[in-house]
């Protein structure tokens, strides 16, 4: 199944949600630890990126700084979509919002400060409202 690719339908229907919990990112060399399940892993040179909820983190006894809120938008986007990320990070940045992307299969997910992940969502759902 094809994901939407016009801008303005994504705008307006991306129906940005905010997942419950902290989520922090970290990177493990040599495969997961025990006891793990990373929403978003990366594989760089470094090392294994791993994003995953902050209690699993602290049990394994992995190291991290930036703990974030995840906001999914739930409209289907393309992968091949052209303007979204831009749009979102550009609001985003527009009120001192940092802002982490991922793309799925299905959706985006946005990985924000997680104080700030509740100002972030409205943000969001600003930017929704004015594209009908």
């Amino acid at each position: 199944m094809t994901g939407e690719r016009d801008l303005n339908e994504l705008l307006e229907g991306m129906r940005p949600e905010l997942n419950p919990g902290r989520y922090v990112f970290t990177v493990v060399r040599g495969g997961l630890p025990a006891g793990v399940s990373p929403v978003v892993t990366v594989a760089e040179e470094e090392g294994l990126t791993l994003v995953l909820p902050q209690e699993e983190a602290d049990a394994a006894g992995l190291d991290y700084g930036y703990v974030a809120g995840w906001i999914t938008l739930r409209v289907h986007s393309a992968l091949d979509a052209v303007g979204l990320t831009a749009a979102v990070s550009g609001a985003l940045a527009e009120h001192e919002l940092s802002c982490n992307v991922v793309a799925g299969f299905h959706h985006d997910h946005l990985f924000v400060p997680h104080e700030q992940a509740p100002r972030a969502l409205g943000v969001l759902q600003d930017l929704a409202a004015a594209h009908p």
